[in-house]
């Protein structure tokens, strides 16, 4: 008996992609597509890094998708469809699979437009947050509690995003319900994720490197016995304040204490997820652009971009720095190019961040406006802007 792999073709179609459009992307026929979605032929082993990349997901993800089966996808369904009429029910099965599904959401946000996934991410927040709310004290509120907090994170970074960074009042509130779920089961791991994004609102939005400092080596300090991932992150984020304050010692400090840390990482680390190869390099090379050494943080983007997939907000940000470094440093021709590789990318993700930053590089690249190529790029921003 063969199962439709209904997370494939979910995933297919949030990517944007019909059978028809996904097969031509891949060069391949329709019926291959279709073929694959009813669970009676998989990719080929050469191709499914292809598959994986037009998906926006890792080949891990992608191995999930084609091995579901009946029993480990139906059962999940049938306990989340009925937990919302009957709380006081709701079992470790059903919240296993809503944490699943917040995960699943979660691992999209870096190639995938904020804006749909947030159609997609709102219902489930709210039937968990119910759900949290409702049952009783014991296991199963407890992390019903801690799956709310990691969802309420993903919509207030979700939302911050969708609005390209403008609106941090909801955000913040929804990082604030993270925390206050997560230190009400004491899962200090959820709770310093949502404390970290929340600097990111003070760093990034209302640009007060004091307080991002303040909330940053909370969190280092917070989670230091527990991951050295976020505690290594929080870090990173604790020398972008000290670079956006002008202080050099703080931020080099801060810069090889995060270091440290992430040389200690393992797979068993609770926030090993959370980690890149690429984010040391990305947040160092905005460090010294804060500060600026223009030629380092090129380098250091220059590394950063080698190291990232092609379609993702992430990389949208880093070639926006790489971009204002370049500009900075007098060099328009190549700044330009790299811009428009941002774009691209911006296009397709929407990023917020990104977008932000290649706002800023087109400023910086005012002084040639009078060259096509500038021209170009500001004609390219203006439907974006007006798309957006």
């Amino acid at each position: 008996m063969t199962l439709r792999r209904n997370s494939l073709a979910r995933r297919r179609a949030a990517m944007g992609y019909t059978q028809e459009t996904f097969a031509t992307r891949l060069k391949l026929d329709r019926s291959t597509v279709a073929r694959w979605e009813r669970g009676v032929q998989s990719p080929q082993p050469w191709n499914q890094a292809d598959v994986a990349e037009a998906l926006g997901i890792t080949p891990e993800v992608l191995d999930q998708y084609l091995t579901e089966t009946a029993a480990s996808a139906a059962p999940g369904q049938d306990h989340v469809s009925l937990a919302p009429r009957r709380s006081s029910g709701v079992d470790l099965v059903a919240v296993a699979h809503l944490r699943q599904e917040v995960q699943a959401l979660g691992a999209r946000y870096d190639r995938t437009p904020s804006i749909p996934l947030l159609a997609d991410a709102g219902p489930t927040f709210g039937q968990i947050a119910l759900l949290a709310r409702e049952a009783p004290y014991g296991r199963v509120r407890r992390e019903l509690k801690a799956v709310e907090s990691e969802a309420a994170t993903l919509m207030g970074q979700l939302v911050w995003d969708a609005s390209q960074r403008r609106d941090q009042d909801s955000a913040r509130t929804y990082f604030d319900q993270a925390a206050s779920a997560a230190r009400e089961v004491g899962d200090i791991i959820a709770e310093g994720q949502a404390i970290l994004r929340a600097s990111y609102l003070a760093l990034y939005g209302d640009r007060d490197p004091r307080a991002g400092l303040a909330l940053t080596r909370h969190v280092a300090e917070m989670t230091s016995a527990s991951s050295s991932a976020l505690t290594g992150l929080a870090l990173l984020h604790n020398a972008e304040a000290h670079a956006m304050l002008g202080d050099v010692r703080g931020c080099e400090i801060a810069l090889a204490d995060a270091e440290v840390h992430f040389d200690k990482i393992t797979e068993n680390d609770p926030a090993y997820h959370l980690f890149s190869d690429s984010q040391f390099a990305r947040l160092a090379g905005s460090c010294y652009l804060f500060l600026g050494h223009h030629r380092r943080a090129q380098n250091i983007l220059e590394k950063a971009a080698r190291a990232t997939g092609r379609l993702s907000k992430s990389r949208a940000i880093i070639l926006g720095n790489l971009s204002l470094a370049q500009a900075r440093q007098g060099e328009p021709n190549a700044a330009a190019a790299v811009l428009h590789e941002a774009i691209d990318i911006i296009e397709a993700t929407r990023g917020g961040g990104g977008m932000n930053i290649a706002f800023d590089a087109a400023r910086e690249l005012r002084r040639w406006r009078a060259e096509s190529f500038v021209q170009d790029l500001h004609d390219r921003l203006l439907a974006l802007m007006t798309a957006a």
